[in-house]
């Protein structure tokens, strides 16, 4: 691969910048300065570094985030968003699937296209758990609601959820879609408020509870194997 490929899809900018970047002496491989934009590297094997920064290339990008409250899933926006808490600099990244701004929890974060499709998807029937904690009593009736699928959201039925009880106002609600606010909507339906709302697994995937709100990490290996396993 060229090296200036491989600069600009690891996050260091257009090719114009990376350009810059050979032209103004910072680029090494195997400790031989780059003078030249089309000089090829092996992503593997070869030792390349940036300002005394050693770079490793992936092709595809697999993040888990503890989302904290009051960062968006967007990409840019006038708000704070949440790859303004991602120091590396990734390229082409964006969110699998959103958390609203005052949602906590579990967010994955790639730059591969089918792995999030497969995940997010609605009729892939992808399990995805929440912590949700509500203002008011929750009733047996209300649980019974929750669980049925027979709720309406934008004129369409949902499918049925799952629902563990903690107590009178805490609840584990388990979905396979992805509405607009959904399981705010949900509790909607009960006459009663959702006050907090964590994601706490994707499918087989569990939030690692060693992450703080903001910090993220790379998935392992046996975690992305059971996110794309069928």
């Amino acid at each position: 691969m060229r090296i200036d490929k491989l600069l600009a899809s690891s996050g260091y900018g257009s090719r114009k910048d990376v350009k810059k970047l050979i032209k103004d002496k910072k680029v090494y491989v195997n400790d031989v300065l780059v003078t030249k934009e089309d000089v090829k590297v092996d992503e593997v094997h070869d030792c390349i570094m940036v300002e005394q920064q050693r770079v490793i290339f992936q092709k595809y990008i697999y993040l888990m985030m503890n989302k904290p409250s009051g960062y968006l899933c967007a990409n840019e926006d006038t708000e704070a968003t949440v790859f303004d808490l991602i120091k590396e600099p990734y390229k082409n990244i964006f969110t699998v699937g959103r958390l609203d701004k005052d949602t906590e929890g579990l967010l994955l974060i790639s730059n591969d296209g089918q792995f999030a499709h497969n995940l997010m998807s609605p009729k892939k029937n992808i399990d995805k758990t929440y912590y949700v904690e509500v203002k008011n009593i929750l009733k047996d009736e209300d649980i019974e609601l929750l669980k049925s699928g027979s709720i309406r959201l934008d004129h369409e039925g949902i499918k049925e959820a799952k629902v563990d009880k903690i107590d009178d106002y805490h609840i584990y609600l388990t979905i396979q879609e992805g509405k607009y606010h959904q399981v705010k909507r949900m509790i909607k339906n009960c006459n009663n408020e959702v006050v907090y709302l964590k994601r706490v697994r994707i499918k087989d995937l569990q939030l690692d509870p060693n992450l703080s709100l903001g910090e993220y990490r790379s998935l392992k290996e046996e975690e992305l194997k059971k996110l794309k396993d069928d």
